[in-house]
């Protein structure tokens, strides 16, 4: 998937998991909350191949929390836009 499709993706993805954010998510258009969406569906789909492979547990609970973690960022990311640049 290219760059700016899995961009995308994640932002759907995130707007559907966080729809409390859904209008901040699809609106956005700073480069460091870009790069979160990125990773966001790569994360996804790492997980998602994981899990369909049937492969460790641990590592699905992995990714898992790496998926959390990135949602985290992305909430405090949309409530604090110094955070960004406090981060980067």
């Amino acid at each position: 998937m290219a760059r700016s499709n899995r961009r995308e993706a994640g932002r759907r993805r995130l707007a559907m998991r966080l729809p409390q954010m859904r209008k901040l998510i699809m609106e956005t258009r700073d480069p460091w909350q870009l790069e979160l969406f990125e990773a966001y569906q790569m994360a996804i789909e790492a997980r998602d191949a994981v899990r369909r492979h049937r492969f460790n547990s641990n590592l699905v609970r992995e990714y898992d929390e790496t998926c959390s973690e990135i949602e985290r960022h992305v909430i405090r990311a949309m409530r604090e836009p110094s955070y960004a640049q406090r981060t980067s």
